[in-house]
């Protein structure tokens, strides 16, 4: 009797320290945000949404909405999943996944719906606002995939940023001096190797600090390529900085399905090669003998050497791997966005890729669909600018910075980075 009697307090003390009220606390916030703005704030007007082209083969009508009904619809659902989130932690059960999924989802619905209502032209090509999204989130794909490599090895990698202008500009030059597209996606690879081997070298030959160095080889690259580029590229544009543009590979039939076809079947080489990145790294870090080991020292570095694991070869092997990967996210935007190298063209892409690698907690798959989101939330702003839309420019420039700082700080406290990460390895 005593012995139940004392395991019950305690039970019920651990479960209330454990509770958190911080997740139904932001959802109630921004509940009551969407009631005000997005409900009793509504624009009276209709939106319009078009699916598809007109010169496409199977033509889509557009989905016309009132915004006062797509405001209260979604403020409404949004206030229910912020009760359910009330009741479930007062009741200290947790959160389901798909409650804050669905709340971001209905967000999503009700914002679009405002800020596209309230333009002078209210209807937006949402066909357009999707494949813009996912063409701006292939580096940012490219780059998180090659933080994941290196982190997964236990090596941080700051210089994400570094190695995406520095294939951005190999991949200008090269294109432009040889004429082919397809040298520059190579050189695009090589300089982002080279990149990687000095990081490579400092943080695991020399067991320099892996943030530092992944700074100073940010800021190295920044005033390398900002040089070359005043001093080479912009006396003689035409021969240095004039690179052909990578052709668009049309798969037949699937490009041709409304909205996904466009989106999916209409790739550069570089769009196509992000899908099978994404693939491939997944299987071979969960699914092969080189991903176990690769975990492996980057969780429990000294357990793998104990089973004969090469550690400082395989993180050296894989730093390497990871700067091919990013090199060739940096071509992207020489090679298909825009036929030039400017100076950091890159404007901050490798951190908002190191983001979308922790919001996707240091998975493939995860980090897919975290630059997908911040990619969407890129190209909304340039398409809200465009539109005319009451939200101020500079409000709208911020838009995708904002996504990213809210995402990685809605995750501090449940995300674990691999447990030897940052830390460099000395044998014996």
């Amino acid at each position: 009797m005593s012995t139940a009697t004392t395991e019950a307090p305690a039970r019920g003390t651990r479960d209330a320290g454990v509770r958190s009220w911080k997740t139904p606390i932001i959802l109630a916030v921004v509940a009551l945000f969407s009631l005000l703005v997005f409900a009793i704030g509504a624009p009276a007007n209709d939106v319009t949404f078009r699916l598809s082209d007109d010169r496409d083969a199977i033509v889509l009508p557009a989905i016309v909405v009132s915004a006062p009904v797509i405001g209260w619809i979604t403020a409404l659902g949004m206030i229910a999943l912020t009760v359910v989130a009330f009741l479930r932690t007062r009741s200290g059960r947790k959160i389901p996944t798909g409650v804050p999924a669905v709340f971001a989802v209905l967000f999503l619905i009700a914002f679009l719906t405002w800020v596209v209502g309230s333009a002078r032209t209210p209807n937006v090509a949402l066909y357009g606002l999707l494949a813009g999204s996912v063409a701006l989130a292939v580096p940012l794909i490219f780059g998180s995939l090659s933080g994941i490599l290196c982190e997964r090895s236990g090596v941080v990698n700051i210089a994400i940023e570094g190695q995406l202008l520095f294939g951005a500009f190999a991949a200008a030059v090269a294109a432009s001096l040889s004429g082919s597209p397809y040298v520059g996606l190579v050189a695009a690879a090589v300089a982002g190797v080279l990149v990687s081997l000095v990081l490579a070298v400092f943080s695991i030959r020399y067991v320099v600090n892996q943030v530092i160095v992944g700074v100073v080889l940010n800021v190295l690259v920044s005033g390398l390529t900002g040089f070359l580029f005043s001093a080479v590229l912009s006396e003689d544009p035409e021969r240095w900085n004039s690179p052909p543009n990578l052709p668009v590979i049309q798969i037949p039939l699937l490009s041709e399905i409304p909205v996904i076809g466009p989106i999916l079947f209409e790739q550069t080489i570089v769009g196509y090669l992000m899908y099978v990145a994404v693939a491939v790294i997944y299987v071979a870090l969960f699914r092969s003998r080189w991903g176990l080991r690769t975990r492996a020292v980057g969780e429990h570095p000294k357990a793998a050497d104990t089973l004969g694991v090469n550690v400082n070869r395989m993180r050296f092997t894989n730093v390497l791997l990871a700067g091919v990967v990013a090199g060739i996210g940096g071509s992207f935007f020489t090679l298909v966005a825009v036929s030039g190298f400017g100076r950091d063209m890159t404007a901050g892409a490798g951190y908002i890729a190191l983001a979308a690698m922790i919001f996707g907690r240091w998975n493939p798959i995860g980090a897919f669909f975290a630059a997908l989101l911040f990619g969407f939330a890129t190209n909304l702003s340039n398409v809200l600018s465009l539109l005319g839309t009451p939200v101020p420019d500079q409000f709208l420039r911020m838009l995708p910075y904002v996504v990213t700082v809210f995402a990685v700080a809605g995750l501090v406290g449940r995300s674990r980075a691999p447990g030897a990460s940052g830390i460099p390895y000395i044998k014996g």
